[in-house]
């Protein structure tokens, strides 16, 4: 792993799994994920991590239209790094996906490194009642559901967004194998270090959120990334915080946010994203661990600057 004095906090502000039911603090709307996003930049997030949203329906939506709404306000008002979803959400194709990011050309995109199960289901389970009649049967569908990253999906990502844009990737490894998959690529050239490698934990159908898990999967990228990689640590729901703590502890970035766990202690939901940095940022501190700016997240990640985008 690549020697890092400071911690890249990331902030992913919706993303495309939880429903409007699930906490009336999940932002929606343009207007509510540009708040939210710029919040948590003031509060230590050096890197934005950003999905939209249909705001009549709370819905993940792929159109480039609705990114536009917030991705320029975002830029306007924060120095953070923009990092754009391709891997947007429940039954959208890969030119979906890619549709916004090949219009913004962003520095950083999310690159899952692998086709899995990705079950949302159980979660339907804890509501009664919902705001939108869409909900249940999104959760509902994750049963019979395959997220597709092929590697002809992974090589045609790479070289339209990573050598025709310039984007760099946050390479999400949801499992052992997805870093194998990662080293393929590596060695293919079609990637270029440093990485920055985010491992995942506790999605249903990805490595479960044990701390065996996070120490082997810590090996692993050492053995096949050596000094060409930047780890980094996200758990879902309430594994979240003691999980990104530990990866802070043994050396890792960390990322947080309400695409990832919509609370910010056991019972106490977050009442926004700047509310989930602010007490990372108050962990790390007290562990003596610096936070990297977004200026230093650029210089250790390799990216191209905020004045080469498009929007």
């Amino acid at each position: 792993m690549a020697e890092s004095r400071k911690v890249i906090i990331t902030c992913a502000v919706t993303g495309s799994i939880h429903t409007p039911t699930m906490s009336d603090h999940l932002p929606i709307t343009p207007d509510e994920i540009a708040e939210n996003a710029i919040g948590a930049a003031e509060a230590g997030a050096a890197i934005l991590h950003l999905h939209a949203r249909d705001p009549e329906t709370g819905a993940p939506t792929p159109d480039p239209a609705v990114f536009q709404q917030f991705l320029p306000r975002i830029k306007q008002a924060t120095d953070a790094v923009v990092n754009i979803t391709t891997g947007g959400g429940q039954n959208m194709t890969v030119e979906d996906r890619l549709a916004a990011p090949l219009q913004a050309k962003p520095e950083m995109c999310s690159l899952n490194m692998g086709s899995m199960n990705f079950g949302l289901f159980p979660m339907a389970a804890k509501y009664q009642s919902w705001k939108y009649d869409w909900e249940p049967g999104f959760l509902e569908n994750s049963r019979d559901f395959i997220f597709r990253n092929t590697f002809k999906d992974i090589e045609s990502i790479l070289k339209m967004l990573g050598e025709g844009c310039g984007t760099r990737f946050e390479f999400e490894c949801y499992d052992v194998g997805h870093l194998y998959t990662l080293a393929h690529f590596l060695d293919r050239g079609l990637v270029k270090p440093p990485l920055f490698v985010q491992t995942i934990f506790g999605i249903l159908g990805g490595i479960g959120a044990d701390p065996e898990n996070l120490m082997h999967m810590r090996r692993i990228a050492d053995k096949l990334f050596g000094d060409q990689y930047h780890w980094s640590i996200l758990a879902a729901g309430r594994h979240q915080m003691s999980f990104v703590t530990t990866g802070a502890i043994m050396g890792g970035h960390v990322r947080v946010g309400l695409e990832d766990s919509l609370y910010l202690g056991k019972g106490q939901l977050a009442k926004s994203n700047a509310e989930q940095v602010r007490k990372i940022r108050g962990i790390l501190a007290d562990l003596s661990l610096e936070i990297a700016t977004p200026t230093e997240a650029r210089r250790m990640l390799a990216l191209k600057g905020g004045d080469q985008v498009a929007f």
